[in-house]
């Protein structure tokens, strides 16, 4: 059955609808921490279908209120307004950091991104844009120009008057500084980018808390508390994007920018923030939405269905304290990282907050190593473990189970991944 349904994706699909696995693994189900093969087997999923979904596989209580609503009313575009559209943005108004106020929804990630770019030129009057090397943004063209990944980045020409400044990246400083000891030179440099590449005066700033695809690089504690003065300076508005750092992914707090004490303008969401069901949200302030009152709409942002799983989804997240969870057992997995790190040395890094980890692998002297994360792959899959990667040279495993998994499951993984491991070094 799996060969069929592979032999007719081959068939069917565009070519760049890529598949992980030399042999791609066909899923039938799912529930909770595992999925299911079409052959049968069961999988631990600690990628979550890229950090979407946040609360278990087909959540009971999320299900539900979708299948009850489904049976309500399935569509309406933006023309009209729903009960459950104003719920959800008045629910993301409460739990937003600092003045975020009014929010656009959409079906994705990108459309979030792109949506809030229009905004910040258009409240600005700029039309420059920094975003940070290392950065992922999407699958539109603005949102490939946006991104500094050249892996995803086609088409050859792009959007002009978007400048990438460096990135917090501390295991690989691109100024060769140690982190404390640099002054956050990465965070500083932004302010010659915009001195020297644009005209002084810029739109704003893309930021992701947690580099996604960048292989989850974290930006140390004091970066945008100098990098976002910065940008205000020179006229520019603050976009954070949670696509994947949202809804209590990284610990504790709601939203990832929340570790850093730094409140934005502009805020991107997604992924987890419905469960697995297609959503973006972009969130602004009150003067920064009011700004643009011509003419839009959006077929699918607001669907009935959509904003009805995103607020079962929050509600569990809450009623669960499952970023507290994440936190926690986060905590619990790390630690099980690190041991491995003593134990392996091409383990270069561990890194990232919550349930959002990063494991870097490399050979001498830092030398990326992509060939092991490959050998991985296939291992793990073997043993029904499910991970994640990423990284500009593809030598990052990415982790990012569901928030409500426990020791448990982390100590399976960790096992899957220990043994793994000392296969692919043997």
């Amino acid at each position: 059955m799996s060969e069929i349904t592979n032999q007719k994706h081959k068939e069917f699909l565009f070519p760049c609808v890529a598949n992980y696995y030399k042999e791609p693994l066909v899923i039938d189900r799912g529930e909770g921490c595992y999925l299911y093969s079409k052959d049968g087997k069961k999988y631990l999923d600690f990628f979550g279908g890229i950090l979407t979904v946040s609360i278990g596989h087909c959540n009971p209580k999320v299900t539900e209120k979708i299948n009850e609503q489904t049976k309500k009313l399935q569509h309406t575009s933006t023309l009209y307004p729903t009960e459950n559209i104003v719920k959800l943005a008045e629910k993301l108004a409460k739990i937003t950091p600092g003045k975020l106020q009014k929010s656009f929804f959409t079906s994705s990630g990108t459309e979030a991104v792109e949506t809030a770019i229009f905004m910040a030129q258009h409240f600005t009057g700029n039309q420059e844009i920094i975003a940070l090397r290392h950065g992922y943004s999407g699958r539109s063209f603005l949102a490939m120009s946006l991104t500094a990944h050249s892996a995803w980045r086609h088409g050859g020409t792009h959007i002009a008057g978007i400048k990438h400044a460096v990135n917090p990246y501390c295991y690989r400083c691109p100024f060769g500084l140690t982190y404390p000891n640099c002054d956050i030179k990465c965070a500083q440099d932004i302010e010659e980018l915009i001195q020297t590449t644009t005209c002084g005066k810029i739109a704003g700033f893309l930021a992701e808390p947690i580099q996604g695809v960048g292989g989850f690089i974290t930006a140390p504690k004091e970066y945008f508390q100098v990098a976002v003065p910065i940008i205000k300076k020179y006229g520019g508005v603050f976009i954070c994007d949670e696509v994947q750092t949202g809804f209590g992914r990284t610990g504790k707090k709601m939203f990832g920018i929340e570790h850093w004490e730094i409140e934005p303008d502009i805020m991107t969401c997604a992924k987890g923030m419905a469960n697995g069901v297609p959503i973006g949200a972009t969130v602004a302030r009150t003067e920064i939405a009011d700004s643009f009152t011509g003419l839009t709409i959006s077929t699918f942002g607001g669907n009935p269905v959509s904003m009805t799983a995103a607020l079962a989804t929050i509600q569990t997240i809450e009623e669960e304290n499952l970023a507290q969870n994440a936190y926690e057992v986060g905590g619990y997995l790390r630690d099980g990282l690190l041991d491995l790190q003593k134990k392996y040395p091409s383990i270069g890094d561990v890194r990232g907050m919550g349930l959002m980890l990063g494991v870097e692998f490399v050979g001498d002297n830092k030398t990326p190593d992509p060939g092991i994360v490959a050998n991985l792959f296939e291992e793990t899959k073997k043993d029904g473990v499910l991970i994640g990667k990423g990284g500009l040279y593809g030598n990052v495993i990415r982790i990012a189970p569901p928030l409500n998994i426990s020791n448990t499951e982390v100590d399976d993984f960790v096992g899957v991944f220990d043994a793994a491991l000392s296969r692919c070094q043997s």
